[in-house]
Formats: C-alpha cells, sequence, structure tokens
C-alpha cells in the first residue's frame, strides 16, 4: 500500500484505484501543480509501473508473462479508444470495418485504424507502435 502523504503516494494510489487504464495529466490536477504531476508521472514511467502513450497521456503496466518486458494492461487498440473516449472525440467505425462488417470484404479489421469524426493531431501508440486515425464525415 503507497504511503498517501506524498504527492508520489497520491497519484500512485489513485492510479491504483482508477476502474480505467488510460490516464492523463489532468486526472491529477486536483492533487498538484501541472509540473510537479508531470514529473511524478515520469518518475512512474521510469518505475515501469506506467507507459507513455504520448503527449500527457499514460496507461497502467504490466510485466508480460511471456518476455517479461513491461507492457500495458489492455491491448494499444483498446487504450486508444478509451483515451479518445476520456478526451472527448467521438470514435466511429472506420472504412475497414464498415465493409467487413458489411460483408463486403473478407480482410479483418486490425483495430490499429480508428475512425474519428472532427480532427485529432495526437500520436498515440508506444514502442514504436502507434494508432492511425481516419477521419469519417458520416
Amino acid at each position: 500500500m503507497p504511503v498517501k502523504d506524498t504527492l508520489e503516494g497520491k497519484i500512485t494510489y489513485r492510479i491504483k484505484r482508477c476502474k480505467t487504464p488510460v490516464f492523463v495529466r489532468e486526472d491529477f490536477k486536483d492533487i498538484g501543480g501541472y509540473d510537479q504531476v508531470g514529473r511524478i508521472l515520469r518518475g512512474l514511467v521510469k518505475k515501469n509501473q506506467l507507459i507513455s502513450l504520448g503527449y500527457g497521456t499514460y496507461a497502467r503496466s504490466k510485466k508480460s508473462s511471456v518476455s517479461g518486458a513491461v507492457v500495458p494492461e489492455m491491448p494499444l487498440p483498446e487504450l486508444a479508444k478509451e483515451l479518445l473516449n476520456k478526451i472527448g472525440v467521438k470514435i466511429v467505425p472506420s472504412s475497414a470495418e464498415r465493409a467487413y462488417n458489411s460483408g463486403t470484404s473478407t480482410q479483418v479489421p486490425t483495430g490499429r485504424v480508428i475512425g474519428v469524426k472532427g480532427r485529432i493531431v495526437r500520436r498515440i501508440g508506444y514502442n514504436g507502435r502507434y494508432i492511425s486515425f481516419e477521419k469519417v464525415t458520416r
């Protein structure tokens, strides 16, 4: 159980208790200042308790039972969808998902392309693997 009287302890405690595995820096703005929270989150990334998914976005991590490497708790496409919901971006099926679901294609979508309504400029990913976004107008 983390010591809750320090800023790092409070942030660690909130991360462990939170139902969602993704976090943005703004989730901790009631605990401390912008720079303080950022410093603590970067420290938790170095301690392998979190994985950085992009600018100001983090995911809870675990140790892989196969390789022993530190990996996120959920697959990258699911983390990206959780994160997009958290920051208020509307997610819609991509063109590949629509084609597969309608039966016009037999190619199974990988989930690495996410359809969004509106504009998004974030890069979401880790370890050299990133999610692509497709702007869907319908």
